[in-house]
């Protein structure tokens, strides 16, 4: 196997250039479909942490009446398992590699579904693809859960009690005037998330995937060479990124000049 850049050997790989090609595709669908699963992961952990759930509550009411400041009973009352459980979440899922988080989803949970094997666009194996866009999307649910609640806390309070004022209900608040205003915030930060989820889902590989380090996979075994692929990785790999991240450095400025009006 070579180990040194050769111009031979780029044209050793170029008849494997249709893999490359359903990498680039996969790699994008990947990101796609993570993205919008880490969304709708995230808005509900948001939601979570910032609910207000404490069905002990009562125990922090002495017998007098008052409000218990300190103690194990005050400590109880103050308890919200929803946002326990949302925050226990995005610490496990943040403290722990992305690769064992895949292994578990594919052979821990869908080790014991049956998932249908078709293939989608011709070549896409669902039984593979489907667990590694679930794992990844759980990792970015994970990430982008703080992100929306920030995005969310970031919004004056004063709207709310507008919105109260006007007989609304906290879900139509969250709904019609806070939501839209905290995806405008956060929406850059959304966006490099895809950018990150496209060069994370290289990982997928492991499990079968075909995305694009699947096809440099396929490459070394039939050609033995492995530096030339990679850099035609690479390549493709900066040619999502950069311009991608151009993209949205130049939407955030449009936006926050917008907001300097």
């Amino acid at each position: 196997m070579d180990s040194f850049i050769q111009l031979d050997n780029f044209v050793k790989i170029m008849p494997y250039t249709q893999l490359f090609k359903q990498g680039l595709l996969v790699t994008v669908l990947l990101s796609l479909f993570t993205v919008a699963i880490g969304f709708c992961i995230a808005l509900v952990l948001a939601l979570m942490r910032l609910s207000n759930v404490r069905p002990l509550r009562f125990l922090g009411i002495d017998q007098d009446g008052h409000q218990r400041e300190e103690g194990v009973m005050a400590w109880i009352s103050r308890f919200n398992p929803l946002d326990f459980i949302a925050t226990a979440y995005v610490e496990i899922l943040r403290s722990t590699p992305v690769l064992v988080q895949i292994f578990i989803i594919y052979y821990g949970v869908f080790g014991l579904v049956k998932l249908p094997s078709f293939q989608m666009f011709g070549f896409i194996k669902f039984d593979r693809f489907f667990p590694g866009v679930v794992a990844l999307g759980m990792n970015s649910g994970a990430y982008l859960c703080e992100i929306i609640r920030s995005g969310i806390q970031s919004i004056d309070g004063g709207q709310t009690e507008a919105a109260r004022s006007l007989g609304l209900s906290q879900a139509q608040n969250l709904r019609y005037i806070i939501l839209p205003q905290a995806l405008k915030n956060i929406l850059p930060a959304i966006a490099n998330e895809f950018v990150v989820i496209i060069k994370e889902s290289a990982i997928t590989y492991t499990i079968g995937v075909q995305d694009i380090m699947s096809a440099v996979n396929a490459v070394k075994g039939a050609t033995f060479v492995i530096i030339e692929p990679l850099l035609v990785a690479t390549a493709i790999y900066f040619c999502l990124c950069f311009p991608t991240s151009k993209i949205i450095a130049y939407f955030e400025r449009r936006m926050s000049r917008g907001d300097k009006r």
